[in-house]
């Protein structure tokens, strides 16, 4: 068995791999209705928000997509900070919605600061909470507070593809208005579902476009426990058990992540590594590769260890590698990856 340490797909929780063994469920039966109908609620949740949640057969970068195309319609004004790969894709959906963007452009691993997003005249400010691509973390909160006071009808969405499960997070209460996330990060289930949470303003303000994505349509639908296209059924009940399992329990949980992904910082710094975030995200550890060393060089040091990472995006690439212990992971299995990291470097880096 290999070790996953990637930032998604992430090693599956025991509830998900549970929930996938059991024999297929048609989606269009009183069973699947239940389950649909529990997991929006646990979602609703985990988002924290007293508005919807919304359940879609794809990847992350579909909520995504559908969040701005049902909030923005062509030619609105939205701003969106770049400070890495995710962010980047942000920008590049608002751009491919009709959206007027202006971009603020930040070296990739440095954050956005609320002076920066307070600028007025925008309908919209979309963010990236978690920057998986330079393991950044934004204050969420402070920025939307920001923008809001410069736009008090401007609507603030964030990607939170790889903050939930893995940090605190709310719409309402942080001043954000809709979310996007997926299955495959913080909830520990496979690839294949994105969901878009929606705050009651956000809700009112709903303007959809589109066929597949029209969440209007997904609206209507999902209230009765169904979904207006085939879903990944299955799916949907590995994330209602995983999120069954954890809710309960989620201020250790999120301990538990901050202290694994601290743990690899730590073992970075014994080894001289330089870290690519100024304020880093529980999801995932990026470091600088030490000079004259080539990722392909890590790369295969883990690889003969049985472990997997990843390395660097846009213009990081071939430039940092990244870890993670955001899928199922105990403090034991945390402490023998750490214990993992510094043999592997031990080939890597020569004797001092």
């Amino acid at each position: 068995m290999d070790w996953l340490l990637t930032p998604g797909p992430v090693r599956l929780h025991p509830k998900a791999l549970e929930a996938l063994s059991r024999p297929q469920l048609h989606h269009r039966t009183e069973p699947a209705r239940a389950l649909f109908l529990k997991a929006r609620s646990l979602l609703r949740e985990a988002f924290r928000t007293q508005g919807e949640v919304l359940i879609l057969t794809g990847s992350g970068t579909l909520a995504m997509e559908a969040l701005v195309w049902n909030l923005f319609v062509p030619g609105e004004r939205v701003l969106v900070p770049v400070y890495g790969k995710f962010s980047e894709r942000f920008a590049e959906i608002a751009e491919s919605a009709g959206l007027e963007v202006d971009r603020l452009e930040l070296p990739y691993g440095q954050v956005p600061s609320p002076d920066q997003v307070a600028r007025p005249g925008y309908q919209g400010l979309l963010l990236v909470h978690s920057e998986t691509s330079t393991g950044a973390m934004v204050d969420l909160p402070a920025l939307a507070r920001a923008f809001k006071e410069a736009n008090p009808e401007g609507l603030v969405g964030a990607d939170m593809v790889t903050s939930l499960l893995v940090r605190e997070v709310a719409l309402e209460a942080w001043g954000v208005d809709a979310a996007a996330s997926g299955s495959q990060k913080g909830l520990m289930c496979p690839p294949g579902l994105g969901f878009v949470a929606l705050s009651p303003w956000a809700l009112e303000r709903l303007r959809p476009r589109g066929y597949y994505l029209n969440l209007s349509r997904e609206l209507k639908a999902q209230r009765e426990g169904e979904s207006a296209w085939t879903p990944a059924i299955n799916l949907v009940g590995a994330v209602a058990a995983v999120l069954e399992e954890v809710l309960p329990k989620l201020p250790e949980h999120l301990a538990l992540k901050a202290w694994q992904n601290d743990l690899l910082y730590r073992v970075g710094a014994e080894l001289g590594l330089s870290p690519v975030p100024e304020v880093p995200s529980p999801a995932v550890a990026a470091f600088y590769l030490p000079e004259g060393v080539s990722y392909q060089k890590v790369k295969e040091a883990f690889a003969r260890r049985q472990a997997v990472i990843a390395g660097g995006q846009g213009p990081l690439k071939g430039r940092v590698f990244r870890l993670s212990l955001m899928g199922y992971y105990n403090r034991y299995e945390a402490l023998g990856v750490a214990a993992l990291f510094r043999e592997a470097f031990a080939d890597i880096l020569p004797a001092s």
